[in-house]
């Protein structure tokens, strides 16, 4: 916890203790995203910013409306009620504090929002992580297991690797619950099965545990989930290039071939009836192409597995 957080726990901390059972998503988010900050920490933080955020907004805005005099230069030649006569002869002041209140709003909304859906948004990735090196990292693990290394051993030294993204992440805490709380396998694999964000993980850890109770043979589960998520791998991805290629075929068709034609047909127009300005080419070409195609990469981005 550094300063500023520091800081913000100290204006509301407490407040925020007594909300922390509206918060059971954020919560859970926040301890799937392997977040050091306590839910009071991160929630007083959240909150501080974003009123802060909404202040400055607010007063920019409003230094902008009232020096710029933005509220006069609009002109309204409808009837005004009565009510409303009274502010005629504040129109500046009037406007520049709608303006305040306005950007104050927004701006610390969206902040907060930000806040709020971040912690979601890591734990998404983590997943994507997770069930990407998965496969990999159960390799190593039945690798270990058959050389007659200790399971908790086994962990420890996936925790120690640093080859296996977030899954060693995973283990890592597999390991903290062991050494530092002084828990058995058993214990620590289901606490961290039940905060971690992937379901591979999840299924994989309570796997686990219901071999070591049952004292089964581990290396065979080991090895059985091994194959299961290499197979499941190569099947997703498969499935990816699949996917893939039709999205490649829908950008050349809707980013390559749709905006030539249009471009074409807007150019001839525009020499046919004398336009000077097009302004339709120029969306064309300014918006509608470079923001169709960074839509396409982040499309790509969001659904292309780690690894």
């Amino acid at each position: 916890m550094n300063s500023y957080e520091r800081f913000c726990f100290g204006l509301i901390g407490n407040r925020m203790k007594v909300r922390r059972e509206k918060y059971i998503d954020l919560r859970n988010d926040l301890k799937s995203a392997r977040m050091k900050a306590s839910f009071e920490v991160y929630a007083s933080t959240a909150l501080v910013t974003s009123i802060i955020s909404g202040i400055i907004a607010a007063l920019l805005l409003g230094m902008v409306t009232y020096f710029f005099r933005l509220p006069e230069m609009i002109v309204y030649r409808g009837q005004v009620p009565e009510s409303l006569l009274f502010f005629s002869g504040y129109t500046l002041l009037v406007g520049t504090l709608i303006a305040a209140v306005v950007a104050f709003t927004v701006i610390a909304g969206i902040v907060y929002l930000i806040f709020m859906f971040y912690p979601a948004m890591v734990a998404g990735n983590r997943k994507r992580n997770i069930d990407a090196t998965l496969p990999y990292a159960i390799n190593y693990i039945t690798a270990m297991s058959s050389a007659g290394i200790p399971p908790a051993e086994i962990f420890r030294q996936l925790a120690n690797s640093t080859m296996y993204g977030e899954s060693a992440v995973e283990a890592r805490y597999v390991t903290r619950e062991i050494d530092m709380f002084g828990k058995d396998l058993i214990e620590a694999l289901r606490i961290t099965a039940m905060s971690t964000p992937s379901d591979r993980m999840k299924e994989f850890f309570q796997g686990a545990i219901g071999s070591v109770s049952s004292g089964s043979n581990l290396t065979v589960y080991f090895r059985t989930k091994s194959d299961q998520y290499a197979l499941e791998n190569r099947q997703e991805q498969k499935l990816f290039l699949e996917t893939l290629s039709l999205i490649a075929e829908s950008y050349v068709t809707a980013m390559v071939a749709g905006p030539l034609f249009l471009i074409i047909l807007q150019s001839i127009m525009s020499v046919l009836g004398g336009e000077s300005q097009p302004i339709f080419l120029y969306i064309i070409i300014y918006l509608m192409i470079p923001f169709g195609s960074v839509l396409f990469v982040i499309l790509i981005s969001s659904m292309t597995p780690e690894g």
